[in-house]
C-alpha cells in the first residue's frame, strides 16, 4: 500500500514510520515535493487533520494520511489543545511553548492533562477518522532530552516516573495518543 504522510513535522514522520507496518509504502508530502505547509485553520482537532490530508490527497490522487494533536490540561479549561503547536505564538518553538505551558500551570496544583490524537484518512473511498487519547500529568520541570513538543513535560499514567521524552520510541508508541489513533487506523486498513 502507498501512502502519503501529510505533515512536514520529521518527528512526526519517525513516529509513524515506527508505528505503520514495513510492508507499507511510505511517503512523506516533502518528498512528493510540496515544500509549503497546509495551513491549519481549523477549529478542532479532527479539521485540522482533514484539512491537511484533503489538500494531499488532491495534489497527489493517493491516499494521504494525516493527524494534529493537542495538548489538554484539565486546570486550564482544556488548554492549548487545539492550538498546542502555536501556544506562546505563531512563530514560536517547542521550548516557548513548554515555557508558557509551566507559567500557565504555576498556580495551579491539578495538573492532570491529556494527549489526543486524530489521524485523518482521506482516499478514493472517502475520510476516516481515528483517535487516541493518552493520559498523565504535567511535570514541574522538563525531564528528558528526547522527543518532542510536549514530551519532556508530559508524564503518561501508563509509563509512571518517567517523561515521554525518557522514554524508548517504542515505549512511546506503546502507549501514546499517536500510536492509539495509528493502531485504530492499521485495524481499519486490515478490515477495509
Amino acid at each position: 500500500m502507498k501512502l502519503v504522510l501529510a505533515t512536514q513535522n520529521p518527528y512526526k514522520i519517525t513516529e509513524l514510520t515506527k508505528a505503520l507496518p514495513s510492508h507499507w509504502e511510505l511517503i512523506s508530502a516533502k518528498a512528493m515535493g510540496m515544500t509549503e505547509d497546509i495551513p491549519e485553520t481549523g477549529d478542532s482537532l479532527a479539521a485540522n487533520a482533514l484539512i491537511k490530508a484533503r489538500a494531499i490527497h488532491e495534489r497527489f490522487g493517493l491516499p494521504a494520511m494525516s493527524d494534529d494533536t493537542g495538548l489538554e490540561v484539565m486546570s486550564l479549561d482544556g488548554e492549548p489543545g487545539v492550538h498546542s503547536a502555536r501556544y506562546a505564538g505563531p512563530s514560536c518553538d517547542d521550548k516557548a511553548n513548554r515555557v508558557k505551558l509551566l507559567k500557565a500551570l504555576s498556580k495551579h496544583s491539578d495538573r492532570r492533562a491529556q494527549f489526543r490524537t486524530v489521524v485523518a484518512l482521506v482516499d478514493g473511498e472517502g475520510e476516516h477518522l481515528f483517535e487516541g487519547v493518552a493520559r498523565g500529568i504535567i511535570l514541574e520541570k522538563e525531564q528528558g532530552e528526547g522527543g518532542f513538543g510536549y514530551d519532556a513535560l508530559f508524564q503518561s499514567d501508563d509509563l509512571p516516573n518517567r517523561s515521554f521524552a525518557e522514554v524508548s520510541l517504542e515505549e512511546k508508541n506503546a502507549v501514546s495518543h499517536r500510536g492509539k489513533a495509528v493502531r485504530e487506523f492499521i485495524a481499519f486498513m486490515h478490515h477495509a
